[in-house]
């Protein structure tokens, strides 16, 4: 599994959202998702949208994945 992949992945599955994915050992990623599907959503509710749109790869080829999930407005309020 790589970076690329997950990315791809959640795009598909979240149409217009903003992803960035990084790590380097296969099995562990980190990924910013900024997408206005999050809009009125708890983390919790938005981390679960994203593992949606990674199906049965969560817990087997994917083995960890740190999410920081943003709306467009708190993605652009950090900046």
């Amino acid at each position: 599994m790589d970076a690329n992949t997950i990315r791809g992945l959640i795009e598909q599955g979240l149409p217009g959202a903003h992803v960035v994915v990084s790590g380097d050992d296969g099995v562990h990623f980190e990924a910013t998702v900024v997408a206005e599907a999050f809009r009125g959503k708890m983390p919790l509710a938005r981390h679960r949208l994203v593992y949606a749109t990674l199906g049965e790869l969560m817990g087997g080829a994917i083995h960890a994945l740190a999410l920081k999930t943003l709306t467009p407005e708190e993605a652009g309020a950090g900046s």
